[in-house]
Protein backbone atom coordinates (compact mmCIF):
# COMPACT_ATOMS: atom_id res chain seq x y z
CA UNK A 1 0.00 0.00 0.00
CA UNK A 2 1.27 3.54 -0.66
CA UNK A 3 0.62 7.26 0.15
CA UNK A 4 -3.22 5.91 -0.99
CA UNK A 5 -3.48 4.49 2.65
CA UNK A 6 -3.99 8.18 3.84
CA UNK A 7 -7.43 8.60 1.74
CA UNK A 8 -9.15 11.46 1.29
CA UNK A 9 -10.11 14.77 -1.18
CA UNK A 10 -9.72 16.37 -4.16
CA UNK A 11 -6.61 18.51 -5.10
CA UNK A 12 -7.45 22.39 -5.64
CA UNK A 13 -6.36 23.26 -9.01
CA UNK A 14 -5.95 19.29 -10.26
CA UNK A 15 -7.74 16.76 -11.73
CA UNK A 16 -6.82 14.40 -9.09
CA UNK A 17 -7.03 11.84 -12.09
CA UNK A 18 -5.38 8.87 -10.96
CA UNK A 19 -3.94 10.36 -7.70
CA UNK A 20 -2.55 7.82 -4.86
CA UNK A 21 -4.40 9.60 -2.22
CA UNK A 22 -5.94 13.08 -3.23
CA UNK A 23 -4.20 15.80 -1.66
CA UNK A 24 -5.85 18.94 -0.71
CA UNK A 25 -4.37 22.51 -0.80
CA UNK A 26 -5.75 24.37 2.36
CA UNK A 27 -3.49 25.72 4.88
CA UNK A 28 -5.11 23.46 7.68
CA UNK A 29 -4.30 20.46 5.79
CA UNK A 30 -0.74 20.88 4.37
CA UNK A 31 0.14 18.06 6.45
CA UNK A 32 -1.55 15.80 4.86
CA UNK A 33 -0.15 16.98 1.30
CA UNK A 34 3.46 16.57 3.29
CA UNK A 35 2.66 12.98 4.39
CA UNK A 36 1.70 12.24 0.57
CA UNK A 37 4.99 13.43 -0.71
CA UNK A 38 7.14 11.96 1.89
CA UNK A 39 5.77 8.40 1.59
CA UNK A 40 5.92 8.91 -1.93
CA UNK A 41 9.72 9.67 -1.84
CA UNK A 42 10.16 6.90 0.90
CA UNK A 43 8.46 4.01 -1.38
CA UNK A 44 10.29 4.95 -4.56
CA UNK A 45 13.34 4.58 -3.19
CA UNK A 46 16.92 5.79 -4.10
CA UNK A 47 15.70 5.32 -7.27
CA UNK A 48 13.56 8.44 -6.66
CA UNK A 49 10.76 10.54 -8.29
CA UNK A 50 10.12 13.60 -10.16
CA UNK A 51 8.11 16.73 -9.02
CA UNK A 52 5.67 15.65 -12.67
CA UNK A 53 5.23 11.97 -11.20
CA UNK A 54 4.39 13.21 -7.65
CA UNK A 55 1.68 15.86 -8.49
CA UNK A 56 0.40 12.89 -10.80
CA UNK A 57 0.36 10.53 -7.96
CA UNK A 58 -0.94 12.94 -4.89
CA UNK A 59 -3.25 14.97 -7.26
CA UNK A 60 -1.85 17.93 -5.95
CA UNK A 61 -0.63 21.30 -8.10
CA UNK A 62 3.11 21.36 -9.76
CA UNK A 63 3.22 24.52 -7.87
CA UNK A 64 2.02 23.06 -4.11
CA UNK A 65 4.79 19.82 -5.11
CA UNK A 66 7.30 22.57 -5.76
CA UNK A 67 6.73 24.60 -2.61
CA UNK A 68 6.60 21.31 -0.16
CA UNK A 69 9.45 19.83 -1.98
CA UNK A 70 11.29 23.06 -1.64
CA UNK A 71 10.87 23.10 1.87
CA UNK A 72 11.55 19.37 2.39
CA UNK A 73 14.85 19.54 0.71
CA UNK A 74 15.87 22.53 2.95
CA UNK A 75 14.94 20.52 6.71
CA UNK A 76 17.58 18.14 5.16
CA UNK A 77 14.87 15.44 4.41
CA UNK A 78 14.66 15.25 0.42
CA UNK A 79 17.49 15.19 -1.88
CA UNK A 80 17.90 14.98 -5.47
CA UNK A 81 18.80 11.73 -7.13
CA UNK A 82 19.55 12.71 -10.21
CA UNK A 83 18.43 13.73 -13.77
CA UNK A 84 15.70 11.17 -15.73
CA UNK A 85 14.72 11.55 -19.21
CA UNK A 86 11.53 13.32 -19.91
CA UNK A 87 9.54 12.94 -23.66
CA UNK A 88 10.32 16.38 -23.91
CA UNK A 89 12.21 19.27 -23.01
CA UNK A 90 14.94 18.68 -20.63
CA UNK A 91 15.52 16.11 -18.20
CA UNK A 92 13.49 15.97 -15.09
CA UNK A 93 15.48 15.99 -11.75
CA UNK A 94 14.40 13.53 -9.23
CA UNK A 95 14.09 13.41 -5.29
CA UNK A 96 14.55 10.92 -2.97
CA UNK A 97 14.32 10.34 0.63
CA UNK A 98 17.40 11.06 3.10
CA UNK A 99 16.85 8.35 5.28
CA UNK A 100 19.59 9.55 8.03
CA UNK A 101 17.40 12.97 8.46
CA UNK A 102 15.74 10.87 11.28
CA UNK A 103 15.35 7.71 13.04
CA UNK A 104 13.08 6.11 15.62
CA UNK A 105 13.91 3.38 18.42
CA UNK A 106 11.36 0.49 18.63
CA UNK A 107 11.72 -1.85 22.02
CA UNK A 108 10.24 -5.28 21.70
CA UNK A 109 9.52 -6.31 25.52
CA UNK A 110 8.53 -9.74 25.59
CA UNK A 111 8.13 -11.68 28.80
CA UNK A 112 11.56 -12.97 29.38
CA UNK A 113 13.42 -10.84 26.24
CA UNK A 114 14.37 -7.42 25.75
CA UNK A 115 14.98 -6.57 21.71
CA UNK A 116 15.57 -2.94 21.08
CA UNK A 117 15.99 -1.62 17.53
CA UNK A 118 16.98 2.05 16.07
CA UNK A 119 15.48 2.75 12.57
CA UNK A 120 15.99 5.36 9.74
CA UNK A 121 13.10 6.79 8.22
CA UNK A 122 12.88 4.25 5.40
CA UNK A 123 12.75 2.01 8.86
CA UNK A 124 15.65 0.24 7.99
CA UNK A 125 17.55 -1.22 10.66
CA UNK A 126 20.49 1.01 11.98
CA UNK A 127 21.66 -0.86 14.94
CA UNK A 128 20.35 -3.61 17.27
CA UNK A 129 20.52 -5.08 20.56
CA UNK A 130 19.04 -8.00 22.36
CA UNK A 131 18.80 -9.04 26.56
CA UNK A 132 17.45 -11.12 28.95
CA UNK A 133 14.64 -9.70 30.58
CA UNK A 134 11.72 -10.81 33.41
CA UNK A 135 9.23 -8.83 32.62
CA UNK A 136 7.87 -9.90 36.36
CA UNK A 137 10.51 -8.12 37.82
CA UNK A 138 8.68 -5.25 38.54
CA UNK A 139 8.24 -1.91 37.10
CA UNK A 140 11.22 -0.30 38.10
CA UNK A 141 13.42 -3.05 37.09
CA UNK A 142 12.19 -3.15 33.49
CA UNK A 143 11.68 0.26 33.22
CA UNK A 144 15.74 1.02 34.05
CA UNK A 145 16.30 -1.66 31.80
CA UNK A 146 14.51 -0.03 28.79
CA UNK A 147 16.13 3.26 29.71
CA UNK A 148 19.56 1.80 29.46
CA UNK A 149 19.13 -0.09 26.20
CA UNK A 150 17.98 2.66 24.17
CA UNK A 151 21.01 4.68 26.01
CA UNK A 152 23.06 2.40 24.25
CA UNK A 153 21.42 1.42 21.23
CA UNK A 154 21.33 5.06 20.29
CA UNK A 155 24.96 5.29 21.70
CA UNK A 156 26.31 2.36 19.02
CA UNK A 157 23.62 3.99 15.72
CA UNK A 158 26.14 7.19 16.62
CA UNK A 159 29.48 5.22 16.65
CA UNK A 160 27.79 3.06 13.26
CA UNK A 161 27.71 6.47 11.45
CA UNK A 162 23.82 6.84 11.53
CA UNK A 163 23.55 10.61 11.75
CA UNK A 164 25.01 13.37 13.95
CA UNK A 165 24.60 16.06 16.07
CA UNK A 166 22.91 15.39 19.66
CA UNK A 167 20.15 12.86 20.79
CA UNK A 168 17.64 14.86 20.01
CA UNK A 169 13.73 14.85 19.79
CA UNK A 170 12.96 17.68 17.57
CA UNK A 171 10.32 18.19 14.99
CA UNK A 172 9.58 20.58 12.25
CA UNK A 173 7.17 23.52 12.75
CA UNK A 174 3.75 23.35 10.91
CA UNK A 175 4.61 24.18 7.37
CA UNK A 176 3.23 28.12 7.34
CA UNK A 177 3.32 27.92 11.02
CA UNK A 178 5.65 29.67 13.80
CA UNK A 179 7.57 26.91 15.67
CA UNK A 180 6.62 25.67 18.80
CA UNK A 181 8.61 22.47 20.17
CA UNK A 182 7.07 19.65 22.24
CA UNK A 183 8.41 19.67 25.81
CA UNK A 184 11.03 16.77 25.99
CA UNK A 185 9.92 14.83 28.31
CA UNK A 186 6.33 14.97 28.44
CA UNK A 187 3.75 12.88 26.85
CA UNK A 188 2.87 15.62 24.44
CA UNK A 189 3.78 16.25 20.82
CA UNK A 190 3.85 18.51 17.81
CA UNK A 191 1.00 20.07 15.86
CA UNK A 192 0.65 18.90 12.51
CA UNK A 193 1.82 20.98 9.71
CA UNK A 194 -0.02 23.93 8.72
CA UNK A 195 -1.63 23.71 12.43
CA UNK A 196 -0.82 25.35 15.61
CA UNK A 197 0.94 23.68 18.32
CA UNK A 198 -1.29 21.65 21.10
CA UNK A 199 0.18 19.16 23.25
CA UNK A 200 -1.81 16.07 23.11
CA UNK A 201 -3.83 15.02 26.12
CA UNK A 202 -2.99 12.09 28.03
CA UNK A 203 -5.82 10.23 27.51
CA UNK A 204 -5.57 11.04 23.36
CA UNK A 205 -3.42 9.58 20.85
CA UNK A 206 0.15 10.50 20.88
CA UNK A 207 1.70 10.45 17.20
CA UNK A 208 4.29 12.80 16.19
CA UNK A 209 3.67 15.28 13.22
CA UNK A 210 4.91 14.57 9.79
CA UNK A 211 8.41 16.20 8.87
CA UNK A 212 8.72 18.97 6.30
CA UNK A 213 8.08 22.14 7.75
CA UNK A 214 9.20 25.99 7.46
CA UNK A 215 12.82 26.89 8.06
CA UNK A 216 11.61 28.39 11.80
CA UNK A 217 11.34 25.77 13.72
CA UNK A 218 13.20 22.96 16.20
CA UNK A 219 14.93 21.62 13.31
CA UNK A 220 16.03 18.17 12.94
CA UNK A 221 19.95 18.86 13.33
CA UNK A 222 19.10 22.16 13.91
CA UNK A 223 19.15 24.55 17.40
CA UNK A 224 16.06 23.39 18.80
CA UNK A 225 15.99 22.12 22.73
CA UNK A 226 17.53 18.75 22.89
CA UNK A 227 17.06 15.69 24.66
CA UNK A 228 20.23 14.98 27.13
CA UNK A 229 20.50 10.90 26.75
CA UNK A 230 24.13 11.03 26.36
CA UNK A 231 24.44 14.88 25.95
CA UNK A 232 24.50 16.69 22.66
CA UNK A 233 28.68 16.47 22.01
CA UNK A 234 28.25 12.97 20.96
CA UNK A 235 27.22 11.87 16.93
CA UNK A 236 24.63 10.21 17.86
CA UNK A 237 21.01 9.86 15.35
CA UNK A 238 18.28 12.23 15.56
CA UNK A 239 15.92 10.04 17.60
CA UNK A 240 12.04 10.83 16.76
CA UNK A 241 10.98 9.22 19.75
CA UNK A 242 10.65 5.61 21.26
CA UNK A 243 7.75 2.93 20.51
CA UNK A 244 7.44 0.33 22.97
CA UNK A 245 5.71 -3.19 21.85
CA UNK A 246 4.16 -5.49 24.73
CA UNK A 247 1.99 -8.20 25.64
CA UNK A 248 -1.66 -7.32 26.58
CA UNK A 249 -4.19 -6.10 27.08
CA UNK A 250 -3.45 -2.51 27.33
CA UNK A 251 -4.76 0.70 26.38
CA UNK A 252 -3.05 2.03 23.38
CA UNK A 253 -4.64 5.19 23.32
CA UNK A 254 -3.22 5.91 27.05
CA UNK A 255 0.00 4.12 26.94
CA UNK A 256 -1.76 2.02 30.32
CA UNK A 257 -1.13 -1.37 30.59
CA UNK A 258 -3.79 -3.79 32.29
CA UNK A 259 -3.71 -6.86 33.46
CA UNK A 260 -1.24 -8.64 31.14
CA UNK A 261 -1.13 -12.25 30.77
CA UNK A 262 0.81 -13.82 33.46
CA UNK A 263 1.94 -10.21 35.36
CA UNK A 264 -0.99 -8.77 36.42
CA UNK A 265 1.03 -6.75 38.89
CA UNK A 266 1.40 -4.39 35.53
CA UNK A 267 -2.15 -3.40 36.09
CA UNK A 268 -2.73 0.21 35.67
CA UNK A 269 0.83 1.49 35.14
CA UNK A 270 1.34 4.38 33.08
CA UNK A 271 4.06 3.27 30.86
CA UNK A 272 4.10 6.16 28.27
CA UNK A 273 4.20 8.60 30.24
CA UNK A 274 6.88 6.99 32.71
CA UNK A 275 9.06 6.45 30.10
CA UNK A 276 8.72 9.55 28.23
CA UNK A 277 9.71 11.34 31.46
CA UNK A 278 12.70 9.46 31.59
CA UNK A 279 14.03 9.34 28.27
CA UNK A 280 12.72 12.83 27.39
CA UNK A 281 12.06 11.72 23.89
CA UNK A 282 7.77 10.76 23.08
CA UNK A 283 6.87 7.41 23.42
CA UNK A 284 4.47 5.62 22.17
CA UNK A 285 3.02 2.18 23.29
CA UNK A 286 1.38 -0.91 22.02
CA UNK A 287 0.73 -4.66 22.03
CA UNK A 288 3.43 -6.48 20.11
CA UNK A 289 1.19 -8.19 17.47
CA UNK A 290 -0.38 -4.80 16.58
CA UNK A 291 3.16 -3.15 16.11
CA UNK A 292 4.23 -6.19 13.96
CA UNK A 293 0.84 -5.91 12.08
CA UNK A 294 1.44 -1.99 11.21
CA UNK A 295 4.98 -2.76 10.47
CA UNK A 296 4.22 -5.41 7.61
CA UNK A 297 1.91 -2.87 6.61
CA UNK A 298 3.76 0.07 5.91
CA UNK A 299 6.36 -2.34 4.44
CA UNK A 300 4.21 -3.79 1.71
CA UNK A 301 4.88 -6.98 3.30
CA UNK A 302 1.35 -8.49 2.55
CA UNK A 303 1.27 -6.46 -1.18
CA UNK A 304 -1.63 -5.31 -2.41
CA UNK A 305 -3.49 -7.12 0.34
CA UNK A 306 -6.21 -5.48 1.90
CA UNK A 307 -6.89 -6.99 5.17
CA UNK A 308 -4.58 -10.10 7.11
CA UNK A 309 -4.13 -11.48 10.13
CA UNK A 310 -0.67 -11.45 11.85
CA UNK A 311 -0.37 -14.82 14.21
CA UNK A 312 2.95 -14.35 16.58
CA UNK A 313 3.45 -17.45 18.46
CA UNK A 314 6.64 -16.74 20.82
CA UNK A 315 6.28 -16.69 24.57
CA UNK A 316 2.68 -16.05 24.37
CA UNK A 317 0.21 -16.13 21.62
CA UNK A 318 -1.42 -13.22 19.94
CA UNK A 319 -2.89 -11.67 16.70
CA UNK A 320 -2.11 -8.33 14.98
CA UNK A 321 -5.06 -7.88 12.44
CA UNK A 322 -4.88 -5.42 9.31
CA UNK A 323 -8.66 -4.54 8.02
CA UNK A 324 -9.24 -2.52 4.87
CA UNK A 325 -5.90 -0.99 4.88
CA UNK A 326 -5.66 -0.09 8.65
CA UNK A 327 -4.43 -1.57 11.82
CA UNK A 328 -7.28 -2.92 13.99
CA UNK A 329 -7.14 -2.44 17.65
CA UNK A 330 -10.90 -2.26 18.86
CA UNK A 331 -12.35 -0.06 20.93
CA UNK A 332 -10.36 -0.56 23.91
CA UNK A 333 -7.16 -2.33 22.52
CA UNK A 334 -8.62 -5.24 23.14
CA UNK A 335 -8.76 -6.98 19.33
CA UNK A 336 -6.25 -9.55 18.85
CA UNK A 337 -6.40 -11.51 21.59
CA UNK A 338 -5.89 -14.31 19.45
CA UNK A 339 -4.17 -16.41 22.06
CA UNK A 340 -7.29 -16.58 24.76
CA UNK A 341 -10.06 -17.94 22.25
CA UNK A 342 -11.19 -20.90 24.00
CA UNK A 343 -11.47 -23.90 21.70
CA UNK A 344 -11.28 -26.71 24.80
CA UNK A 345 -14.36 -26.48 27.14
CA UNK A 346 -12.34 -28.48 29.81
CA UNK A 347 -8.75 -28.17 28.27
CA UNK A 348 -5.77 -27.27 30.59
CA UNK A 349 -6.07 -23.82 32.63
CA UNK A 350 -4.10 -20.37 31.16
CA UNK A 351 -2.64 -17.84 32.60
CA UNK A 352 -5.21 -15.38 31.88
CA UNK A 353 -8.17 -17.58 34.40
CA UNK A 354 -9.92 -19.50 31.20
CA UNK A 355 -9.41 -23.12 30.59
CA UNK A 356 -8.85 -24.46 27.04
CA UNK A 357 -7.29 -21.55 25.33
CA UNK A 358 -4.97 -21.79 22.00
CA UNK A 359 -2.26 -20.40 23.70
CA UNK A 360 -2.38 -22.75 26.75
CA UNK A 361 -2.97 -25.72 24.36
CA UNK A 362 -0.27 -24.66 21.63
CA UNK A 363 2.64 -23.98 24.87
CA UNK A 364 1.64 -27.36 26.49
CA UNK A 365 2.53 -28.92 22.67
CA UNK A 366 5.39 -27.31 22.30
CA UNK A 367 6.65 -28.04 25.84
CA UNK A 368 6.17 -31.42 25.04
CA UNK A 369 8.39 -31.45 21.85
CA UNK A 370 5.36 -31.57 19.22
CA UNK A 371 5.27 -28.71 17.07
CA UNK A 372 3.12 -30.50 14.73
CA UNK A 373 0.36 -30.53 17.49
CA UNK A 374 0.78 -26.84 18.02
CA UNK A 375 0.69 -25.85 14.52
CA UNK A 376 -2.63 -28.20 14.42
CA UNK A 377 -4.34 -26.31 17.05
CA UNK A 378 -3.34 -22.78 16.23
CA UNK A 379 -4.17 -23.67 12.36
CA UNK A 380 -7.89 -24.56 14.22
CA UNK A 381 -7.85 -21.02 16.10
CA UNK A 382 -6.42 -19.46 12.66
CA UNK A 383 -9.43 -21.21 10.89
CA UNK A 384 -11.77 -19.62 13.38
CA UNK A 385 -10.47 -15.97 12.79
CA UNK A 386 -10.30 -16.41 9.06
CA UNK A 387 -14.10 -17.72 9.29
CA UNK A 388 -15.21 -14.80 11.00
CA UNK A 389 -12.88 -11.60 9.12
CA UNK A 390 -12.91 -13.22 6.12
CA UNK A 391 -8.95 -11.85 5.57
CA UNK A 392 -6.85 -12.20 2.44
CA UNK A 393 -3.81 -13.50 4.19
CA UNK A 394 -2.29 -15.08 7.21
CA UNK A 395 1.39 -14.17 8.17
CA UNK A 396 3.54 -16.45 10.97
CA UNK A 397 5.99 -15.22 13.37
CA UNK A 398 7.53 -15.42 16.76
CA UNK A 399 10.94 -17.13 17.86
CA UNK A 400 8.18 -20.51 18.25
CA UNK A 401 7.29 -20.38 14.76
CA UNK A 402 11.06 -19.93 13.56
CA UNK A 403 12.41 -22.40 15.52
CA UNK A 404 10.55 -24.90 13.18
CA UNK A 405 8.86 -22.65 10.09
CA UNK A 406 8.34 -25.06 7.62
CA UNK A 407 6.29 -27.33 10.25
CA UNK A 408 3.95 -24.49 11.47
CA UNK A 409 3.40 -23.47 7.83
CA UNK A 410 2.20 -26.42 6.99
CA UNK A 411 -0.07 -27.43 9.68
CA UNK A 412 -2.10 -24.08 9.68
CA UNK A 413 -2.27 -24.41 6.12
CA UNK A 414 -3.40 -27.94 6.15
CA UNK A 415 -6.51 -26.75 8.09
CA UNK A 416 -7.79 -23.14 6.44
CA UNK A 417 -6.76 -25.85 3.05
CA UNK A 418 -9.17 -28.31 4.38
CA UNK A 419 -12.00 -26.05 5.74
CA UNK A 420 -11.89 -24.22 2.49
CA UNK A 421 -12.27 -27.24 0.53
CA UNK A 422 -15.25 -27.86 2.49
CA UNK A 423 -16.76 -24.74 1.45
CA UNK A 424 -16.10 -24.72 -2.33
CA UNK A 425 -13.60 -21.78 -1.89
CA UNK A 426 -10.34 -20.36 -2.26
CA UNK A 427 -7.74 -21.48 0.68
CA UNK A 428 -6.31 -18.27 2.22
CA UNK A 429 -2.18 -18.18 2.48
CA UNK A 430 0.04 -19.46 5.04
CA UNK A 431 3.23 -18.11 5.46
CA UNK A 432 5.77 -16.95 7.54
CA UNK A 433 6.10 -13.02 8.08
CA UNK A 434 9.56 -11.37 7.52
CA UNK A 435 12.23 -10.30 10.20
CA UNK A 436 13.64 -11.26 13.37
CA UNK A 437 10.67 -12.33 15.14
CA UNK A 438 7.96 -11.36 13.22
CA UNK A 439 9.51 -8.08 13.12
CA UNK A 440 7.82 -6.76 16.34
CA UNK A 441 10.73 -4.70 17.29
CA UNK A 442 10.95 -2.58 13.61
CA UNK A 443 6.73 -2.58 13.62
CA UNK A 444 7.54 -0.47 17.20
CA UNK A 445 9.96 2.05 15.34
CA UNK A 446 7.20 2.31 13.06
CA UNK A 447 5.03 3.99 15.79
CA UNK A 448 7.04 7.12 15.29
CA UNK A 449 7.51 6.56 11.90
CA UNK A 450 4.57 5.45 9.90
CA UNK A 451 2.70 8.66 11.17
CA UNK A 452 5.41 10.76 9.21
CA UNK A 453 4.65 9.38 6.42
CA UNK A 454 0.61 9.54 6.90
CA UNK A 455 0.61 5.76 7.82
CA UNK A 456 -0.56 5.91 11.20
CA UNK A 457 -2.86 2.66 11.35
CA UNK A 458 -1.15 0.87 7.81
Amino acid sequence: MGAGAVGGGTAGGGSGTGAVGGGVNLGALRSHNAALVLDLLRTAGPDGISRLELAERTGLTPQAVSKITARLREEGLAAEAGRRASTGGKPRTVLRLVPEAGHAVGVHLDRDELTAVLCDLTGAVVARRSAALDLGAGAETVVERVVREVGELVGEGGRSGAGGGGLVAQFPAPLGGSSHPAPLGGSSHPAPLGGSSHPAPLGGSSHPAPLGGSGDRAALGGSGDRAALGGSGDRRPQVLGVGVALPGPLDHRRGVLHRVTGFPEWNGFPLRDVLARRLSLPVVVDKDTNAAALGLAVGGEAGALASFAYLHFGAGLGGGLVIGGAVHRGARTGAGEFGHQVVQLDGPPCGCGNRGCVEALCLAAVARGDAAEAARVLGTAAGNLVALLDVDLVLLGGRTVAAAPETFVRGVAAVLDERAGRAGEDPVPVRVAPGEGGGVAEGAAQLLLAPLFGRAEG
